[in-house]
């Protein structure tokens, strides 16, 4: 973002905040690889759940569709979900999410939900409040995840 004569700078982090203790950076660091690990298990774990919820069944040609990847990706993703227990499926049939499957799922649906209303408390256009949820989602400690629900709540935004 380059400033404008109308613009303050934007604030630069302390030395102690750009440059934590080792232990504490490499917990930074250790957090989000393993946010990654399991995002696109999540995403995908929890459209099948929406998709079973609202349309009666998830097929891999409309979670294909609705991620914007080939019927191939979704086909290793899916083995790759099976693998792990969270999802089920028959010859010629539709996908089940396991119970395991609809944890993950039922968690991050509540974890899209808050970040989702806290950008909209915010006030955070919906359009970019939606996509900026979807990979936030995957990156809050429950307390800042309790935090945003606070806010939110206290700005009268339903859950």
């Amino acid at each position: 973002m380059i400033d404008t004569p109308d613009e303050a700078p934007f604030p630069s982090l302390s030395e102690a905040d750009a440059l934590p203790p080792s232990e504490q950076h490499a917990q930074q660091y250790a957090a989000v690889r393993n946010a990654h690990e399991t995002e696109l298990l999540e995403d995908y774990v929890e459209l099948i759940g929406d998709l079973i919820v609202h349309q009666g069944e998830a097929r891999s040609a409309d979670i294909a569709l609705r991620m914007g990847v080939s019927q191939a990706t979704v086909s290793k993703m899916v083995g790759r979900l099976k693998s792990l227990g969270l999802v089920a499926s028959k010859p010629y049939r539709s996908l089940f999410l396991t119970e395991e499957g609809e944890t993950m799922a039922r968690m991050s649906r509540e974890r899209h939900a808050i970040v989702l209303q806290f950008l909209r408390a915010l006030g955070v256009s919906d359009d970019t409040a939606r996509i900026d949820a979807e990979g936030m989602e995957h990156h809050v400690s429950q307390e800042t995840l309790d935090a945003m629900q606070r806010f939110s709540r206290q700005r009268g935004i339903p859950d």
